[in-house]
């Protein structure tokens, strides 16, 4: 039996593969970065055949410095950028436009116009979510809308739609000669389209947005043989598909209710379990689903979505200059003893939770003739805690649940000076475990358990080990001066577009 299990993971800025073994110890991997393509303000793109050829480029690449086949692969499983969507061509396999990313911002008069009767959440009892530019059904609608023949496509089946999940399930088993068209349940979640309580495609909500069935993905769960790939994974089961931030929940072993993860990426994203409960949020969350292993009952999260954090360490460094690495921004934050009452809020695209407010657009607050680039460093880094403290606050008020340890992942976890601030903050402790790549663990995870890799979630949570915890050590009085200065910067940004 094979001692090995392949995950692909396909983010906002990269794809990766990364072969894992049964302790969940990464063996090898490989890692491509795509364009970001930005044609207008507020738009962003990706180059879906870009992604697909990456995607078989690092999966060729980790293979080979493990020095493994396809067929020492047990099974394969898939992660993604979530909400990011595109519809192709099914006979001949062509994109008919390229990706819009889930950070574009292009359908925010759809969201006016749907939002004129009923208000935003007019779609949230049925969908968990409120009408914002971030989820696939609007950005669907307006492909549609304005790609040259789409709509006639779309309807008959011809032109299918998917966030990137499908994409990639559809090229890895066969493409235009009989690739599988299907979703998971959590991406499926983040498309507006989706009932929660049905776990299918709303017919009056496809009605509303004017969206042809035909189009639509099949909806399967997280954990289960789907089918079997082609080159360059030739006969390796595909049994596992998440949602990049559910796969991080599931990697980071958050399998109890209550239990919280946070990833620090291009976003940050912060996910409870609620187990078998959808709660609604009152607080700007979202309901999403965390995951539904084969025939199980689905598990439900309440998430608190960032826009923008680590991508506002790589705004310093290719729009100012102020550094050259990203991993300079740390010893240049630490040049100053304290952000020197100056605020950063990286409202790029609008403010995400617990806010949504569209028209929100980034600024920097307090500033005087003491500030220097170390100020906006530091202030950087803690607009990213601020943000994921307002989160918590709305979280807790939701579940009623107060949050008493956060799990960690994502890049920027290396950032010593940030997680001790996020501790600070949350006034908990903050931990990071031995493996951070919790995203395409977790996608390992549900193929490993569908194919009998690893038995059940028992193994999950053996293999699950602490590697460093911040504890708080910030007064009480600085931890709500420094807050409530963020709080007035966030008054500040918001209603700024028209």
């Amino acid at each position: 039996m094979s001692q090995f299990v392949g995950s692909l993971d396909q983010g906002t800025t990269s794809t990766r593969f990364i072969i894992f073994d049964r302790e969940g110890n990464i063996v090898a991997s490989g890692q491509k970065e795509h364009a970001q393509i930005y044609p207008r303000p507020g738009w962003v793109e990706h180059d879906p055949t870009e992604i697909w050829l990456n995607a078989k480029s690092v999966i060729v690449d980790a293979l080979a410095k493990a020095r493994l086949a396809p067929r020492d692969l047990s099974s394969v499983g898939l992660t993604n950028q979530r909400e990011t969507t595109l519809i192709w061509d099914r006979r001949t396999g062509a994109p008919l436009h390229h990706a819009l990313v889930w950070q574009d911002t292009r359908t925010d008069s759809l969201v006016a116009y749907f939002s004129k009767n009923g208000g935003k959440d007019r779609l949230r009892a049925k969908t968990g979510l409120p009408l914002a530019t971030y989820f696939s059904g609007l950005k669907l609608a307006w492909l549609l809308e304005n790609v040259p023949g789409a709509r006639a496509k779309a309807k008959g089946g011809e032109a299918l739609f998917g966030n990137i999940d499908s994409w990639l399930t559809w090229n890895l088993t066969g493409g235009a000669r009989g690739g599988l068209h299907v979703t998971d349940v959590t991406n499926a979640s983040r498309t507006q389209l989706m009932n929660l309580t049905t776990l299918e495609w709303d017919r009056e909500i496809l009605s509303l947005f004017d969206i042809p069935h035909a189009c639509l993905p099949e909806i399967r769960s997280s954990s289960e043989i789907y089918g079997i790939c082609v080159e360059p994974l030739a006969g390796v089961a595909l049994a596992g598909i998440l949602g990049d931030q559910q796969a991080a929940l599931f990697g980071q072993a958050c399998l109890q209710p209550g239990e919280v993860k946070n990833t620090y990426g291009t976003g940050c994203f912060m996910l409870m379990n609620t187990g078998a409960t959808a709660f609604l949020s009152g607080s700007g969350l979202l309901t999403t689903l965390g995951y539904k292993l084969g025939t199980a009952k689905p598990v439900f999260a309440l998430e608190g979505s960032i826009a923008i954090s680590g991508a506002l360490v790589q705004w310093l460094r290719d729009n100012l200059g102020i550094i050259d690495r990203s991993n300079d921004i740390e010893a240049l934050a630490r040049s100053v003893n304290d952000n020197g009452d100056v605020f950063v809020v990286p409202a790029f695209s609008g403010l995400y939770a617990p806010y949504w407010q569209a028209s929100a657009r980034g600024i920097i607050a307090g500033l005087t003739g003491f500030a220097n680039k170390g100020h906006i460093a530091r202030a950087a880094l803690e607009a990213t805690a601020f943000q994921v403290r307002d989160v918590v606050e709305a979280m807790a008020a939701d579940s009623k649940v107060e949050i008493r340890e956060l799990r960690s992942d994502g890049g920027m976890v290396v950032n010593d000076l940030l997680m001790q601030f996020q501790a600070d903050m949350l006034n908990v402790p903050v931990v990071r475990p031995k493996i951070i790549e919790t995203t395409a663990l977790g996608a390992a995870y549900a193929a490993g358990l569908a194919t009998g890799f690893w038995e059940s979630t028992q193994d999950i949570k053996r293999n699950w080990r602490i590697d460093k915890e911040w504890r708080p050590r910030m007064d009480e009085g600085e931890r709500s001066r420094l807050y409530a200065g963020w709080k007035k910067a966030v008054t500040r940004s918001l209603d700024w577009a028209r």
